[in-house]
């Protein structure tokens, strides 16, 4: 059973998303720290952790999702 969670937040048109995605956690968390460093007003983080199999190879994919207000 699958279930999907909707957040509303009632702040106003300024609200906005930003969806960073890596291949390798370090490279998330700079990208994320370098967002962050820009001064926006954050109001959650969602982090997701991925993989699938390519041959013989694992791919993952690390995403974080940003709702901050500007």
């Amino acid at each position: 059973m699958n279930f999907i969670f909707f957040y509303y937040y009632v702040i106003g048109d300024n609200v906005k998303v930003k969806v960073i995605d890596e291949e390798c956690e370090q490279d998330l968390e700079d990208s994320v720290n370098l967002f962050l460093e820009e001064g926006h007003e954050v109001i959650d983080i969602k982090y997701q952790v991925s993989s699938f199999d390519l041959g013989e190879e694992q791919i993952y994919c690390f995403s974080a999702m940003i709702i901050y207000k500007e």
